[in-house]
Formats: structure tokens, sequence, C-alpha cells
């Protein structure tokens, strides 16, 4: 096998001690069922612990980001990345044993753009189920599915990387990928195969109904937020996503 890498994932990682060698292991497992090169890239973002060394150790290239915009850290690893094909994969998260192939295979048919992935939770709860059917429901509505992103790096370079925001990144990146497909006569799509392990630590450490907690808590912010004052939403992204690791 020649020294061409095919396909790069790309792993952000924020203090991820706990979770890198497993995710790492999803993305080898899967490789294992690609007849390709495949590289993986964890970005470490502002990390204190372990997961540099166990990154490396576990054979990942290891790039770093200091931004607090997940979008950014996503950015730096696709910029870093050899692959014709880049994959994304959150660090807490795996990737099922065909994923790679199944991706490489939908994008060589020449009909789709890129796309994600359906997200089933590594362990089931009256109220996660919820949540699933939720995502579910909202992504067969609006088609903007996410989970695992992938596409060409050709298309990542056309579109300007993961739109630059503090959340719901990838969601706003389907949007930009779906519409730049359509006028390249392509669609955006999911995987049928495969689909992402979704982590359910946040809901281990604060309970099953974390997210509906929040939505009921924080409905007034959320209300400003759609009127156009994001300042409070700003402080509630950084305690859930960006400040979360540093307490556990």
């Amino acid at each position: 096998m020649s020294d061409k890498v095919h396909v790069s994932v790309v792993v952000p990682a924020h203090n991820e001690e706990k979770y890198v060698k497993r995710c790492i292991d999803s993305i080898k497992e899967s490789a294992g069922y690609f007849k390709g090169n495949v590289e993986i890239i964890v970005v470490c973002n502002r990390c204190t612990d372990k997961t540099e060394e166990i990154a490396r150790s576990n054979g990942a290239i290891v790039v770093k980001n200091e931004d607090r915009c997940i979008a950014k850290v996503r950015n730096t690893g696709i910029h870093s990345a050899r692959g014709k094909i880049i994959i994304t994969i959150d660090c807490d998260n795996r990737m099922t044993k065909g994923t790679i192939a199944e991706i490489y295979y939908l994008l060589k048919t020449g009909k789709y753009i890129g796309g994600g992935a359906p997200i089933r939770f590594e362990r089931y709860s009256f109220p996660l189920w919820c949540n699933d059917m939720m995502c579910r429901v909202l992504f067969a509505i609006t088609g903007l599915y996410s989970g695992i992103f992938w596409a060409t790096k050709e298309s990542f370079d056309a579109i300007g990387g993961f739109a630059d925001q503090k959340a719901m990144e990838d969601v706003a990146t389907a949007k930009v990928l779906k519409k730049y497909g359509k006028s390249k006569g392509k669609k955006y799509t999911t995987l049928r195969k495969n689909h992402l392990i979704n982590s359910t630590r946040k809901y281990d450490d604060l309970g099953d109904w974390l997210y509906f907690k929040l939505m009921v808590k924080n409905a007034g912010t959320l209300i400003k937020a759609a009127l156009g004052n994001t300042q409070e939403l700003d402080k509630l992204l950084d305690e859930m996503f960006y400040d979360y690791n540093n307490h556990h």
C-alpha cells in the first residue's frame, strides 16, 4: 500500500484522556474494513491532562489549537489533513466499523457533496429515548444530518470550513454544504448502514433529562437569542461545552 492518505479523521479534543483511546480504537477498527490509508488527527484544544500523550501513543497525529470555538478547532484539523476525504467525530463518541468504507463509497458515486450520520446513544433510558426521537425528527424534517460529519477536503475548502460559531456549528455548516452541493448538482445525505455511537457522559453526570431541563430553565435566554441578543447564550454555551471538561 502506498503512503498516500485517502481519508483523514479529525478528532477535536479538550481534556479527553478518558475517551480519546476509545475513539481512536473505533476509527482504527473502521479503517480495518477500508482498503485505503487513513490518518487520525487529534486536535488538542487547551488540554491540561494526558490527552496528547495518549493520542500519540495510539498512533494519532496531534495538532494544537487554543481557541474557545469548536469550529476553529475542527478547522485546524482539516487544514492539517492530507486526505482527500475528511471525516470529523467528537472525541467522546465512536464510529461503527463500516463507517469509513461507506463514506468513501458514497462520495465516490459522485451523487453526494457530503453528509452526517444517524445518532444512537451508547445507553438508553426513557428521556434519552425522547432525545433520540427528537433528533431523528429534526434530522428528517431539515435533512441537516450531523454527528459524524464528512465531505471532501475540496468541498470543505470551498465553503471555508466549519461555520465560525460557538455551538451548532455542524448544523450551520450542513446548511452551507447542502447549498454548495445543490449548486454542483449533488445531495447532502446521511449514512444508511452505519451510525454514530453517541456518548452519554453529560447525562451520566447531570441526569438524563439534562437538555429538556436546560431548555425550560433557559427559555428566556433562548428567546432573547432568537431575537438577536446572544450575550447570555454565549455564557450558557461556555458553561455547557467549553468549561465542562475542566470540572471533570
